[in-house]
């Protein structure tokens, strides 16, 4: 398969296995998000729950694109990290891959909400900062630092809105419902018996919702993690697209010089006149190449990691030219640069893919993850973060601002985090009730801590791997 040794297909084999284990334990660990609330509120049983919670999740993967699964590929640049000994591609994979599933396991051992994507991208950002240590490495560090803090707001920010547009939500249901529908919607459910019809359908639909885009986010996650191994062990096949006709980045190429003719080089940072002279080598490196012979019109596969290189230079260099205040680019001059550049028609759709069975195996992993070992933290979110019984305005409430804000997050794709959405919209409608005494001070301060905790363990934990598989292999 792909031409490999037999000990690299293994080792190949293995990570991809890592990943599907990793997403499979990302359903388990992240069911609750949906399903806590129709459970505890009667409106489905637990098995049938779980069941249709896990096929929403597999349609949110097969049907929510690869946006976000290209944000978590960006966030390493994984080009610095490819060289001639696989076994270094090998040892980044395995070391960010088990320290993310050690983490979510740990976590999901003592019924803890943690967060599958401060996990995922604690375990990428230990990964480059441990290979910026190592003597080869002469670009600097090797972490996307810019991806990395616009991927760390969108964390920290989602759960801080999930808090305050739950209550927010509670106060409009307070002052806009009937008092006639009051008593039903505000009242704690009584045991085994099932809500009112039309309370029970908006639960289902939102329990659908939340699990619908879980996958069309922290599936893509997945979906990112198994195209890193994949351009990190056999670039060859995967660093770009192989089956678009490289002539077709002509009319890319000639967008981009149309927008790099109207820039005056003097007007810019000294940084800038810099990226703009590697940029014009990087584009004739790119027109030597789709002018010449072409076997097959596909890139030869010895070509494919420069010309990946190539793209991804190219697009990070003129998006940074173009916000230099020398720039001086006309509306209609960022458009042809933008659609040059973009991943519909422009040079990114070469780099920004995903398979179809990488989508498909990912969604079937989190899918059947999604209906095994959900019970430990449905238990934590129905039961530990307020002192009540959840009720369904409750339940409604956090998990239409859940489903809101993943939805837009995989819109702008933007990875965040279900868990601590969901939770934090438990949280305030719990406090929209009856006050900050409302919640369990030990529950929240134990998904404080893992919250907290997340990122630098996961950090620590891959860092360390990585040295480690660096050293025996």
């Amino acid at each position: 398969m792909f031409g490999l040794e037999t000990d690299v297909f293994l080792l190949l084999f293995l990570s991809l296995f890592a990943a599907c284990a990793f997403e499979f334990v990302n359903g388990f660990h992240d069911t609750a998000n949906a399903v806590a609330t129709v459970i505890y509120t009667n409106s489905l049983k637990p098995t049938v729950a779980v069941v249709w919670s896990g096929i929403c999740n597999f349609a949110g993967v097969l049907l929510g694109g690869i946006g976000v699964a290209m944000g978590i590929v960006n966030l390493l640049p994984v080009e610095l990290l490819v060289d001639q000994n696989v076994y270094h591609s090998i040892a980044m994979v395995l070391a960010l891959l088990i320290s993310a599933i050690i983490w979510n396991l740990g976590t999901w051992y003592f019924g803890l909400p943690s967060s599958s994507s401060h996990t995922l991208i604690g375990s990428i950002l230990g990964v480059g900062l441990a290979f910026s240590t190592l003597p080869e490495n002469t670009e600097g560090a090797a972490v996307n630092w810019e991806k990395a803090i616009e991927t760390g707001q969108a964390l920290l920010l989602s759960p801080l809105l999930g808090f305050s547009l739950a209550i927010v939500l509670m106060f409009l249901l307070r002052r806009s419902v009937p008092e006639s529908a009051k008593d039903q919607l505000f009242k704690e459910p009584k045991k085994h018996m099932l809500p009112p019809s039309w309370i029970r359908g908006i639960l289902i639909t939102t329990c659908s919702l939340v699990s619908f885009f879980h996958g069309s986010n922290d599936g893509q996650k997945g979906v990112g993690l198994v195209m890193l191994i994949l351009i990190g062990i056999v670039p060859f096949q995967f660093a770009v697209k192989s089956d678009i006709d490289p002539r077709s980045m002509q009319a890319n190429i000639a967008g981009i010089e149309q927008t790099i003719a109207a820039l005056n080089p003097s007007q810019l940072s000294p940084a800038n006149q810099t990226r703009l002279a590697h940029t014009r080598t990087e584009l004739a490196e790119l027109k030597a190449m789709v002018s010449g012979n072409l076997p097959d019109n596909q890139i030869p596969q010895e070509q494919r990691m420069q010309v990946r290189r190539d793209l991804l230079l190219i697009n990070s260099n003129m998006n940074k030219i173009a916000e230099d205040e020398g720039a001086n680019l006309s509306a209609n001059q960022l458009s042809v640069m933008k659609a040059s550049l973009s991943e519909e028609k422009g040079l990114r759709r070469f780099t920004d893919y995903a398979p179809f069975w990488v989508i498909l195996m990912i969604a079937l992993s989190l899918g059947l993850g999604t209906m095994i070992g959900w019970r430990r933290i449905v238990v934590t979110v129905g039961e530990k973060i307020g002192k009540q019984h959840l009720t369904y305005a409750q339940g409604a409430s956090a998990e239409l601002v859940a489903a809101s804000m993943i939805g837009l997050a995989s819109w702008a794709k933007l990875p965040v985090s279900t868990t601590h959405v969901l939770s934090s919209g438990i949280a305030g409608s719990m406090v929209a009730n009856r006050g900050i005494k409302n919640l369990q001070a030990g529950t929240v301060r134990n998904i404080a801590l893992a919250w907290v905790l997340t990122l630098p363990v996961s950090i620590l934990l891959s860092f360390t791997l990585y040295i480690f598989f660096r050293w025996i292999l």
